[in-house]
């Protein structure tokens, strides 16, 4: 059996992603060996792979390197002492995070701990699109402390972490603002938000009195979505490049504030897998690609407007 992996090369543009073979790994104890069906690919995975971020400064002596954190598919194999999985099950999970990757792999060995069971209800396509981005949304607003009739601001809701947010707080019985593109704002609604068009004016001249920010994009957005909040309100943001500018200013302003590196948490995407197969909670793939197309999926979530999540389909 052969294994392609998708892997950086270098540091730098998309293309720097090539496809290389390598052995089918064995099981160690207390791991499954799973076929993978398709691989998330997150905004993470291009900053990495731009050669930014610690998983870049940690990984570069060693390129050629397997990026990749979400995946879903089957169990082929098991090691020794496994007790959770058989082979024929079908699983997801958050993996190898955040230095060893590995999801961008047809064949990857994982500690079943890791791992989530995935019902026949709910696709493997949805289940790959959970683990990463759902756990992401999840902490935020946990972190956030979103409560009950709250009025909670959210930055790129229609993105791959974002739609999945919206939806929890709308669960959650918060009322829910978020940005976005005209193209995406009747799916906002369609979701429960209010959905602000960020190209037509600041969100800070459309949202006030706001309770919790979760800043997906940072930088200047985030800085401007700072005026929407009411006195005391917590501030939590994603982007690991603008955290600190971000963190300093709403401290100064007097808000709560605080960065987020999202933990990987097998009982949390039970939760979602859970929410996903009853229906609470709906993923949304923009586009599969093959798994030699890599480098287009690279490109389109370097555009800033992917609606939902990006896949790899790693067996085509």
């Amino acid at each position: 059996m052969e294994n392609k992996q998708i892997v950086i090369t270098q540091f730098g543009e998309p293309e720097v992603l090539a496809i290389q073979s390598a052995e089918v790994p064995t099981p160690q104890p207390g791991e499954v060996l799973v076929k993978v069906a398709f691989a998330g690919v997150n905004p993470i995975d291009v900053k990495t792979r731009a050669g930014l971020g610690w998983a870049a400064s940690q990984n570069k002596d060693k390129l050629p390197w397997v990026p990749g954190y979400d995946i879903s598919g089957q169990v082929v194999a098991c090691g020794e002492g496994c007790e959770r999985f058989n082979a024929g099950q079908n699983v997801a999970g958050f993996i190898g995070f955040p230095l060893q990757g590995g999801g961008y792999s047809q064949y990857v060995c994982v500690p079943e701990s890791e791992l989530s069971l995935v019902p026949d209800s709910i696709t493997l396509e949805a289940a790959a699109a959970l683990p990463l981005a759902g756990q992401t949304a999840v902490q935020a607003l946990d972190k956030g402390g979103v409560k009950e009739g709250q009025r909670v601001l959210i930055l790129a809701g229609a993105g791959g972490v974002g739609h999945i947010a919206v939806q929890v707080a709308v669960a959650a019985k918060a009322e829910v603002f978020t940005t976005c593109s005209d193209v995406n704002l009747d799916y906002m609604a369609t979701l429960g938000a209010h959905a602000i068009n960020y190209k037509f004016s600041p969100v800070s001249e459309r949202v006030t009195d706001a309770d919790v920010l979760i800043d997906l994009v940072g930088g200047d957005a985030a800085l401007d979505a700072l005026k929407c909040l009411k006195d005391g309100a917590t501030v939590v943001t994603i982007p690991t490049l603008s955290a600190e500018l971000i963190c300093e200013k709403a401290k100064l302003l007097g808000f709560e504030a605080t960065g987020m590196l999202v933990d990987p948490n097998p009982q949390q995407l039970d939760t979602l897998i859970y929410m996903v197969s009853v229906g609470l909670l709906k993923t949304e793939i923009f586009k599969v690609y093959p798994m030699d197309k890599a480098v287009e999926a690279h490109h389109q979530i370097e555009t800033g407007h992917t609606r939902g999540k990006v896949l790899l389909d790693m067996q085509c």
